[in-house]
């Protein structure tokens, strides 16, 4: 297997330097420069040396590496592919959920995945941090709705903010009384493990409301030594760690690999949450499976995999109507002539082997 040396290389930015570094052909440049010019590219030294330089279908290159397929937009797909714009009464917040705010701080990431939802608000030349002013904006409106319970710091990538800036932005909103909960949704101990140091766990942490912190991986290899050892630093200062993964065609639409990266979220102490279905961001079709096949692929974890390591196979239905479990189905209602021969409700259950069963049982 060809690697790069993580010791030898810096964050990869642009097409000429992936070229440099043996990861897409020379011939290719000329297309990439113009996706580059549209959608943010970075591969950090981790995540370039996790990539087999030799596989043309590298499941990790294919989720940070671009494609002139991005320059090929389907019917369907939209700049903003879950409606976010249209839940944002302020600039940060997103309150699409009464019980629940995005607080979207940043809007730079560590890498920048092919199949994001957000590529188009994303990156160099975007939008960056909230405003003094747009920040406390923000906190003013999460303040005077009491409703909310749990703030989620999202973005762009919250870690990618400074400690000391974190720590003051946990501070904040562990003082507001009903924010019991505030979750980060982050990449970085992944594509950085060695930001993710005791100055940072540190600063994660608050007196006033419960931490927790959803860890994005889609392929078993990406969670290797050094970013497992980060991971254990947040959940041993006793930060709840979940999953975010996306289903991805070539990455992960294939049983053995979801049920590795499963496992391996639970081997460090990472409960599987969300299993998504990629969004319909803009140049994203060539890495969007089908429903049927997620579906297909959900049916079977369920019966070779521990309960620990079930994630929630759900669909952001596109306009900002939120997000709904789509696995599938093992219950439904019998026919109604056969309804009719019993006084109780009856249904038919299938089991993970497929095979059908009447419940209550038929005596």
């Amino acid at each position: 297997m060809n690697r790069i040396d993580p010791k030898l290389a810096a964050t990869l930015r642009q097409p000429h330097e992936l070229v440099g570094a043996g990861l897409v052909s020379p011939a290719a440049l000329p297309e990439l420069e113009r996706v580059a010019a549209r959608y943010a590219v970075a591969l950090t030294p981790e995540i370039a040396a996790l990539i087999d330089t030799a596989d043309p279908d590298d499941p990790v290159a294919r989720q940070f590496v671009p494609s002139a397929e991005e320059l090929v937009e389907q019917p369907g797909e939209n700049p903003d592919p879950i409606g976010d714009d249209a839940h944002s009464p302020v600039a940060g917040i997103v309150h699409r959920y009464p019980d629940r705010v995005l607080f979207k701080l940043v809007h730079v990431c560590a890498v920048y995945c092919r199949f994001c939802f957000r590529r188009e608000m994303v990156g160099p030349g975007k939008a960056t941090a909230l405003s003094d002013e747009a920040y406390r904006k923000a906190l003013d409106y999460i303040h005077a709705h009491p409703e909310v319970w749990e703030v989620i710091l999202t973005g762009g990538d919250p870690l990618m903010l400074s400690p000391r800036r974190l720590s003051r932005i946990m501070s904040d909103l562990s003082r507001i009384d009903h924010v019991k909960i505030i979750r980060l949704h982050t990449r970085v101990p992944i594509a950085d493990p060695g930001r993710v140091d005791p100055d940072m766990v540190a600063a994660l942490r608050s007196d006033g409301a419960t931490t927790w912190i959803a860890i994005h991986a889609n392929h078993p290899r990406e969670l290797a030594p050094n970013e497992r050892a980060a991971c254990a630093r947040l959940a041993d200062a006793g930060i709840p760690l979940v999953s975010q993964s996306v289903l991805l065609r070539g990455v992960n639409d294939d049983a053995v690999t979801l049920e590795a990266l499963m496992r391996a979220f639970v081997e460090c102490r990472i409960k599987p949450y969300y299993l998504h279905h990629g969004d319909l961001a803009p140049g994203t079709a060539h890495l969007r499976t089908t429903i049927e096949a997620g579906q297909a692929l959900m049916r079977g974890l369920r019966g070779r995999i521990s309960g620990l390591c079930q994630p929630e196979y759900v669909l952001d239905i596109p306009g900002g109507h939120g997000k709904v479990p789509i696995g599938p189905t093992y219950l439904s209602q019998p026919a109604s002539h056969e309804r009719e021969r019993s006084a109780e409700p009856r249904y038919r259950v299938v089991d993970y082997c497929g095979d059908v069963h009447a419940y209550p049982p038929v005596p």
